[in-house]
């Protein structure tokens, strides 16, 4: 009877125990590769360790799109993850999916943590904030478009100076070609962020109406301008002998300038870890060239990367573990680190601030370049940023006619023509989603 009690008060103690040790479980659906996955694994187990009530469970589902996707179509299924990273030109539509997301203002509220939204650089808060500056997401790997350059390469080509204006990238190109380069004088990773997102910023020519979306979904594209039509037509030029090589719709191609392949190439500032884990060269990233004879170019680059968002349905307990994981990121040494080995920007003003005092940019000008471009010049109605509903299909859609053009089978022009009007039938399917 004795031995029966005894037996029964250990099964209890073991229960109590267990329970008492049981760690909730928080999954984030994530896009990162090579060693910005590294990164993300890294952040995770950082914060598992910090405490036990809560274990981070970081998964990869594949591209951002792809990610974003998958998001939506667990929520709808009834097991979304609790953390998704979503890409910057899937703000519109996640801000559009009621319902689906907890927004991070909410979130820390409730779960008690301190939070200050002017602790974030405002550059990248206002594109994930709502116009009362109330965040929906929170900012993660927020990064620009840079150009990366292989110095020992353009060298040897006799190229004497890093190029700044586009004429002077054609023209280098065409040295880098006739140095042996006989594949890619020079090339971009994301076709449309590279060559009509972040172009027509630094141009300070508007992609579309309505401040680019941001003063309101009912917005209409205008990326077929003559300086846009220009610029596709002589990369269609250009690409007939590969002094230009399209490299495609996203990131996939980045290791034609790590391997050394081409020697010029367009790639978000998120790039560094990688270029700095591969490249077996002397690398640099410079400011994104520029039409000289465009009045006020270089006017400021716009963000890009991703933020998190938090999905909508979860339990109390689990939100207090998002928040909280939240206020484990924006800590200013894990920031000022993060942005240091990533090349993403610094999220917090302290952050920043901090990677300055330590003379860390004098030593290392390629993470800072990205700061430089989004802080070259106040922003104005065309560059502020982007906000367009049903971007990623958009993306395609624009994507689609830019290698109809490449490929000789339109001309520049047309294909600007029917990406603006296919994007403009999609935009009005958002608007009318949204309105009901």
């Amino acid at each position: 009877m004795m031995k029966k009690s005894l037996l029964g008060a250990l099964a209890l103690c073991l229960v109590t125990s267990t329970s008492a040790f049981a760690q909730t479980e928080l999954q984030w659906w994530h896009a990162m590769t090579g060693a910005n996955n590294d990164i993300i694994n890294k952040l995770a187990a950082d914060f598992n360790a910090s405490q036990s009530e809560y274990k981070v469970v970081p998964t990869y589902k594949g591209t951002y799109p792809d990610t974003m996707n998958a998001g939506i179509a667990a929520f709808r299924a009834g097991n979304a993850p609790h953390i998704i990273q979503v890409f910057e030109v899937g703000t519109a539509t996640m801000m559009g999916a009621r319902g689906a997301v907890k927004p991070v203002h909410e979130l820390m509220k409730e779960a008690g943590e301190k939070f200050d939204p002017q602790a974030y650089l405002p550059t990248i808060t206002g594109y994930y904030s709502t116009a009362k500056g109330e965040m929906l997401s929170f900012p993660f790997n927020s990064s620009s478009m840079v150009m990366w350059v292989n110095r020992d390469e353009l060298k040897k080509a006799g190229v004497a100076e890093v190029p700044k204006t586009w004429p002077q990238v054609f023209d280098a190109a065409k040295k880098l070609k006739a140095a042996g380069h006989e594949t890619c004088g020079f090339s971009s990773a994301w076709i449309t962020w590279a060559m009509i997102e972040q172009f027509s910023a630094w141009h300070n020519v508007p992609m579309a109406t309505k401040a680019n979306g941001l003063d309101g979904f009912d917005t209409e594209m205008k990326f077929n301008s003559p300086l846009h039509v220009k610029h596709l037509q002589t990369l269609v030029d250009l690409q007939k002998d590969k002094t230009f090589d399209y490299s495609g719709r996203d990131s996939k191609s980045e290791g034609r300038f790590t391997s050394g392949e081409c020697a010029i190439f367009l790639n978000s500032s998120g790039f560094f870890g990688n270029v700095k884990a591969n490249a077996k060269f002397d690398y640099a990233s410079v400011p994104m060239p520029y039409y000289p004879d465009v009045q006020g170019a270089p006017q400021n680059s716009i963000i890009g990367g991703a933020s998190l968002w938090v999905m909508g349905g979860k339990k109390a307990d689990e939100y207090k573990g998002v928040a909280k994981f939240f206020t484990f990121l924006s800590d200013t040494d894990r920031q000022s680190k993060l942005h240091q080995e990533s090349g993403y920007l610094p999220i917090t003003k302290a952050a920043y601030e901090k990677t300055k005092a330590s003379g860390f940019y004098e030593k290392n000008p390629v993470v800072q370049t990205p700061l430089l471009e989004l802080t070259n010049k106040e922003p104005t109605e065309n560059s502020r940023g982007l906000r367009f509903g049903n971007m990623v299909q958009i993306r395609d859609m624009i994507s689609e006619e830019i290698e109809a053009a490449l490929a000789g089978q339109k001309s520049a022009k047309d294909a600007l023509d029917a990406a603006v009007t296919r994007s403009n039938q999609t935009l009005r399917q958002f608007e009318r989603t949204v309105s009901r």
